[in-house]
């Protein structure tokens, strides 16, 4: 086992710490190298790092820019599941909301409550309220959930809480707790905590091959898209993390694969939060699954769907159709319809899904699997993503079985992201901090439920630059240091990761952060040494994915949906 020097690490993930990541990534054989920077990929890394490994992590475009920035928010055991039965997964993702919740990250991830509305009298307020309370016991066998338990209302409790209820659209309801998360903003934290921890994470590397002795995988070829240089980087085990791609990064092993991916696609609408009063979400049953209507801030989240995607897997396209049938669904509880004017953003995901012998995507399994099956190469796959920290754990278990010498078992109970220690006193704290930076509290409040008591490096910036705590224009929630701290603190390479990933402008503003992205994109240039012309590329790029998701949102079907996502031009610089 190698170990790294450098006990005293940076907490920044800015330019000079991706530059170094990527020196040392060339110098030295590594004992994990993981492919992949979703929410897999950046909890295996932090996992092996912090069992004293020497570990690297690559991603080929931003951090959480495929599956795990495009999920439903939802820190949740999956109340469905236990409709199938599957009380193992529940309970363990259960255990694991109440460990983000209470210990690894209170400034990220929220108790959030739903209403189950229901429309039959006797017996279905006894079977959905059986599943309410098996909920709650499972959860409790996880430890503290940190969430209240469930409560069974009357239609008129229903009809105050929830006023834009249709009245006949139900006899009453039931309500519980889970919890929600920026998924974007938690990966990006997350690989800076790997990073702070010592692990060489480098986003905009491209693996393009890997490498042998023999059968034996011994690391592999990248390519950084930033400057166009290719190298090697060599480790003792190679964790393949890569969510829908996993068949394609297995067939660069020239291996078949033991277990097949299959992508389903999900997609979301974003509405106004005063498109309809209720103070809490909603979970409706639709004929093949189950309908979140989700709180947001000051908007609704609705999804999902779940249908087969065989098409580009970088870009999935949200259609027409996928946006009617959520809208339907909705407005058939509602006193007054949604309509597509209402919808001020769209967002379309892939589940990777184990491919089992169902041949509907909603009946495919949530469980994940280790491979193991070429010497050298570890395959993590399926899952879901509350249960991330769990599937690192058996990833990076599976490869340290291969490894010489005694390594130590997964910490990442313990492990709190950065920000998280001393979070809520940060949070009691917030009017003096308010009013000590002549900021209005719900300012603060914003910034500590984003950075938690790293709030402090953002509030410096301020301090240096009063102006950079004025709003962006067209996205009254963010304000300018944030675009710059994304860049110099959080792993920020381009203006679609801050619009897209690090703030959520892309899915919450009307007009889907064009008006802010000039700003922005000057904000990053004094961060990433842009010239006028690249500072005036990034925004044209952005700009151009912005019309293409619009036009593919008014495709009748996936094809043609996706031909108009796939006229924007991809980020790549080299």
């Amino acid at each position: 086992m190698t170990h790294d020097n450098s006990v005293t690490r940076s907490t920044k993930l800015g330019p000079e710490e991706r530059a170094a990541a990527i020196e040392r990534l060339k110098s030295k054989e590594l004992d994990i190298l993981v492919v992949g920077g979703g929410i897999v990929g950046t909890g295996s890394a932090l996992d092996a790092v912090t069992r004293g490994l020497s570990v690297g992590m690559l991603e080929a475009r931003d951090w959480a820019s495929g599956t795990s920035s495009r999920s439903s928010k939802l820190v949740h055991g999956g109340i469905r599941y236990l409709e199938q039965l599957d009380f193992r997964l529940v309970r363990e993702a259960l255990t694991e909301r109440g460990l983000l919740l209470k210990r690894i990250a209170p400034h990220l991830v929220k108790p959030v409550r739903f209403l189950y509305p229901l429309q039959k009298r006797v017996v279905e307020r006894g079977y959905v309220g059986a599943g309410m309370l098996l909920y709650d016991v499972l959860s409790y066998i996880g430890g503290r959930p940190g969430v209240p338990h469930h409560r069974h209302l009357s239609r008129s409790q229903v009809a105050k809480l929830v006023p834009s209820l249709s009245h006949d659209a139900l006899v009453g309801g039931i309500t519980y707790y889970d919890a929600q998360v920026d998924d974007a903003l938690y990966v990006a934290s997350l690989a800076r905590t790997a990073s702070a921890y010592g692990a060489h994470v480098a986003s905009r590397v491209r693996v393009e091959g890997f490498l042998k002795v023999g059968e034996r995988v011994v690391g592999v070829q990248a390519h950084d898209l930033q400057t166009g240089e290719r190298f090697e980087v060599r480790a003792k085990q190679v964790v393949n993390a890569t969510g829908v791609w996993t068949d394609d990064t297995q067939r660069m092993v020239g291996e078949r694969g033991t277990f097949k991916v299959r992508a389903s696609k999900g997609i979301h609408l974003v509405v106004p939060r005063d498109r309809f009063q209720s103070s809490m979400g909603l979970l409706l049953r639709t004929e093949k699954s189950v309908l979140f209507v989700i709180p947001w801030g000051r908007h609704w989240l609705i999804g999902t769907t779940d249908t087969d995607w065989h098409l580009d897997k970088a870009h999935p396209a949200a259609t027409a159709a996928d946006i009617d049938y959520l809208l339907e669904h909705v407005n058939a509880v509602l006193q007054v319809p949604l309509t597509r004017e209402d919808v001020e953003g769209v967002y379309a995901g892939l589940r990777p899904l184990l491919a089992g012998e169902s041949e509907q995507t909603s009946k495919l399994s949530r469980e994940h699997l280790v491979g193991h099956s070429v010497p050298g190469l570890v395959v993590i796959a399926g899952g879901k993503w509350t249960t991330y920290r769990v599937m690192a754990k058996d990833a990076i278990d599976a490869a340290v079985d291969a490894l010489d010498g005694l390594v130590p078992p997964s910490t990442t109970k313990e492990i709190p992201l950065l920000g998280a220690e001393g979070y809520r006193a940060a949070w009691n704290k917030r009017g003096k901090i308010a009013h000590a930076f002549n900021l209005h509290t719900v300012r603060i409040e914003h910034l500590l439920n984003r950075y938690g008591t790293l709030t402090d490096e953002l509030l410096d910036l301020i301090k240096e630059k009063p102006e950079l705590a004025d709003p962006l224009p067209g996205a009254d929630d963010y304000i300018q240091a944030e675009v710059v701290y994304a860049a110099s603190h959080m792993g920020a390479l381009h203006l679609e990761d801050v619009l897209a990933r690090r703030t959520r402008i892309s899915i919450e503003a009307w007009d889907r952060g064009v008006s802010a992205a000039p700003v922005a994109a000057r904000l990053l240039a004094e961060v990433l040494g842009w010239d006028t012309e690249r500072e005036e590329r990034e925004v044209s790029i952005y700009l151009k994915r912005v019309a293409a998701e619009r036009a593919s949102q008014t495709q009748p079907d996936d094809e043609s949906a996706d031909r108009v996502r796939l006229e924007a031009p991809d980020i790549v610089t080299s």
